[in-house]
C-alpha cells in the first residue's frame, strides 16, 4: 500500500511540475496536468491534496472547470492549440508508422469535439464577477 501512494505522490509532483511549466509555455497543456496532480495527490496524501485546492495556480486554472464543469473561451482556445501543436509534432514524427498516425489522428478528432461540445463554455468565474461587482459598487459609492 505505501507503494501504490509513493507512486502516486511522485507522478502527482512530477505533473505539478510539467503544468507549472505548462503556464509560461503555452506548447504544453496546463489543464491536464493539473487534473492528473489533484487525483495523485488525493490518492496519496490528504494533506497535499487539500493544500493544492487551495493555491492560486488550481484556483486560477481548474476551479471553474471543476465546479462548474466549464471552461472559459481563453481556457479552451489555450488547451486545444497546445494539444493541436503537440499531437501535429507526434504526427509528423511518426512518418513512417500508418497506424500511428490514424491513431492519433482520431484522438485528436474526439479532443476537439470534447472540448466544442462537452465542456461548457463559461464567460467568467464567480469570483471575477464579485471583483467587478465590488468595483462597481465601490465606483458608484464615490460619485
Amino acid at each position: 500500500m505505501k507503494i501504490k501512494r509513493l507512486l502516486y505522490l511522485m507522478i502527482g509532483f512530477v505533473c505539478l511540475g510539467l503544468g507549472c511549466i505548462g503556464i509560461a509555455l503555452p506548447i504544453l497543456p496546463t489543464v491536464p496536468f493539473f487534473l492528473v496532480t489533484i487525483f495523485c495527490f488525493a490518492n496519496s496524501s490528504k494533506r497535499l491534496h487539500n493544500w493544492f485546492l487551495h493555491t492560486k495556480i488550481y484556483k486560477r486554472h481548474l476551479e471553474a472547470f471543476v465546479k462548474k464543469k466549464g471552461m472559459t473561451i481563453k481556457a479552451k482556445i489555450t488547451v486545444l492549440i497546445s494539444v493541436s501543436l503537440l499531437m501535429g509534432l507526434g504526427f509528423v514524427m511518426m512518418s513512417h508508422v500508418l497506424v500511428g498516425r490514424i491513431i492519433l489522428t482520431v484522438i485528436w478528432i474526439c479532443h476537439i469535439i470534447y472540448f466544442i461540445f462537452g465542456v461548457k463554455t463559461i464567460k467568467q468565474t464567480d469570483k471575477e464577477d464579485t471583483k467587478q461587482s465590488f468595483s462597481l459598487k465601490r465606483i458608484q459609492s464615490e460619485n
